[in-house]
């Protein structure tokens, strides 16, 4: 399953505490929201997953709920939901568009480049690079990271996570 790395999402967790002054919640996608909506929901809203996969005894990590192939939802190529395998709360979604989504409809869809200084009150990204080089849109105020692929013009993939402030 495609998905981005443990360090990569690190990167985006640190990036987004650094730049976040107050808890945000995630932006939803097709109505489940990231540390609101639960276990639950997601199977109400989409189904048996294609595959689950738990975390191994007493080792720490998410439940996944992934849909693909024949069970994809429609207009993606893959989506894991990750859960908080205590409570079933959904902690972050990745999706995989399946259609080609162009850099610049990201920024017409949920904001362009921060101007310098204080983030603003209106959603705008701040550009990342991974430890391997690729580039992603960091959406501090939605709780959404957008991948892109090496091309660096189209759209790999999206995060939707709850971002929590630094105490």
């Amino acid at each position: 399953m495609p998905s981005p790395g443990p360090r990569r999402l690190a990167l985006l967790l640190v990036a987004s505490v650094a730049f976040t002054a107050a808890p945000a919640l995630a932006k939803p996608w097709q109505g489940i929201e990231p540390g609101v909506s639960r276990r639950e929901q997601v199977l109400e809203r989409f189904g048996p997953p294609s595959r689950t996969v738990k975390p191994p005894a007493g080792k720490p990590g998410p439940e996944v709920l992934a849909y693909l192939s024949k069970q994809a939802i429609r207009g993606t190529k893959q989506v894991q939901f990750k859960l908080d395998p205590d409570t079933g709360v959904v902690e972050r979604i990745d999706v995989f568009p399946g259609p080609v989504i162009e850099r610049e409809a990201i920024e017409n869809t949920y904001g362009a480049a921060c101007p310098a200084g204080p983030l603003p009150e209106q959603p705008c990204y701040l550009k990342k690079i991974t430890e391997d080089f690729r580039s992603y849109y960091l959406y501090p105020r939605l709780g959404l990271a957008v991948f892109l692929n090496e091309d660096g013009k189209t759209v790999n993939s999206f995060i939707f996570t709850t971002l929590k402030a630094a105490k």
